[in-house]
């Protein structure tokens, strides 16, 4: 009875394998403007096979738009790019990035959300808003979209590397196929 087959998470490779054995409809990987490796591999292969994205965490956890842990209860505060040197590293880029958005009339949310629809327009940019002012904020995101020089200008004040630490702890890095 499974009319649509859908992946998440996991590598180019992977994605071949599967679609192989019945076409695959969907992706659900993360990507935002701190997380690009799925652009080297994963995305091409996803064009050329005719298969969508849902790409999520295009906040990263929070992390672009300023968020930070609020305690021991929040995961958030035991990921590499919130904690320690790898978190004030990344609090002077997020201060950077405020500034940019600032210059064009955004916040730095609907920055990272405009910039992930102006870089993949032919997937699906997922926002976990939480409560309706940040639904209606992201939605504003859709209203103010960034031209290719805006994204080129961004993509050189944050280049790929520009994050400090991964989106997880080491062990559970091991376990994501999409990082191989």
């Amino acid at each position: 009875y499974v009319r649509h087959v859908g992946l998440s998470e996991v590598s180019a490779a992977t994605v071949r394998k599967a679609h192989a054995v019945h076409p695959i409809a969907d992706l659900q990987i993360e990507h935002a403007l701190v997380t690009r490796k799925p652009e080297e591999t994963i995305f091409p292969a996803l064009r050329e096979l005719g298969i969508s994205a849902t790409l999520y965490g295009v906040l990263s956890r929070g992390l672009l738009s300023g968020s930070k842990p609020t305690g021991a209860g929040d995961f958030r505060a035991y990921l590499p790019r919130f904690a320690g040197e790898a978190g004030a590293r990344n609090e002077a880029l997020v201060a950077r990035l405020a500034d940019f958005a600032k210059e064009r009339g955004l916040s730095p949310s609907q920055l990272a959300i405009a910039w992930s629809r102006a870089r993949c327009p032919d997937f699906v940019t997922l926002v976990g808003a939480r409560t309706c002012a940040q639904l209606d904020e992201a939605l504003v995101a859709l209203e103010r979209p960034l031209s290719r020089e805006d994204v080129t200008a961004l993509e050189a004040l944050v280049p790929p590397d520009a994050i400090a630490g991964t989106r997880y702890a080491a062990p559970q890095m091991q376990h994501l196929d999409s990082e191989r």
